[in-house]
């Protein structure tokens, strides 16, 4: 069926046995008059294999054929026909992000157990933030996700995709009451290392390593903290459906009146 499609994250590629490459899509499936209906599930999809013209950025409501993934039990989960693809428009962040909050918050949902107890993956809370974490990872990828990449491909001249060596998330109380550590799969935050380890001038690799860190640590803990009104958008894992992990990050600006009485409240201890 042809249907379309508010995107909302994508996360960092994975490699596949099969797809040598995919990402998995969150967005939003729209009804006809571009009302949000539910969350939808796209993967997997070999993102940077796609023509240009297909590669649909963040924000942007796409056109395209899909289908339920019969290998895939979460209610969320779609393929989609990657040829069908058409970006329709861009959604954008006027009046503080008034229409992106009015396509996504109104499929929020209280606490992660609420997603579950409804038989859901996948969806959007408000988190109350105990801390921001980072912690190393792996720092290469094992030989046999190297030797995936390493499949030569003769219509295929992708940039080599980088092994990001830290993990970045957020320790957190849901509305539920329950606290939670989840690490972040959203592709904009590794973007965000990958972009500030390329463009530091520090002289060695450890400390480029560490100016990048701190980068994302200024926008993940004190902007993002301080001047956001900060979602997550979660998601399970098909293979452990009781893991979840941040998917995606939605942090329109807070309005004056948000911060005040945010102020009010921390004046009071």
């Amino acid at each position: 069926m042809l249907r379309q499609i508010l995107i909302a994250t994508k996360t960092y590629p994975s490699i596949s046995t099969k797809y040598r490459e995919t990402v998995c899509t969150a967005g939003v499936l729209l009804s006809r008059d571009e009302e949000p209906e539910q969350w939808i599930r796209i993967y997997p999809i070999r993102f940077r294999s796609l023509d240009f013209d297909k590669r649909y950025p963040r924000w942007s409501i796409i056109e395209a054929e899909i289908t339920r993934n019969p290998k895939d039990n979460r209610p969320e989960s779609y393929r989609v026909n990657e040829e069908s693809i058409t970006i329709v428009s861009k959604v954008g962040t006027q009046n503080n992000w008034e229409q992106r909050k009015k396509l996504v918050l109104p499929l929020r949902f209280d606490s992660v157990d609420e997603i579950q107890n409804r038989g859901a993956s996948l969806g959007i809370i408000k988190p109350q933030i105990r801390r921001y974490y980072s912690k190393p990872t792996e720092r290469h990828w094992s030989p046999k996700q190297q030797a995936i990449l390493d499949q030569e491909d003769l219509f295929d001249e992708k940039i080599p995709l980088d092994k990001i060596p830290y993990q970045f998330g957020y320790e957190f109380v849901d509305g539920g009451g329950k606290s939670h550590r989840y690490s972040i799969s959203d592709w904009e935050i590794a973007q965000l290392y990958r972009r500030s380890l390329d463009s530091s001038n520090a002289a060695g690799e450890d400390l480029r390593e560490r100016e990048a860190l701190e980068k994302v640590r200024q926008k993940l803990e004190d902007e993002f903290l301080s001047t956001k009104d900060l979602y997550f958008i979660v998601g399970n894992l098909k293979t452990r459906p009781k893991t979840f992990m941040i998917i995606g990050l939605f942090y329109p600006p807070r309005v004056e009146a948000e911060q005040r009485v945010e102020a009010e409240q921390l004046a009071l201890f």
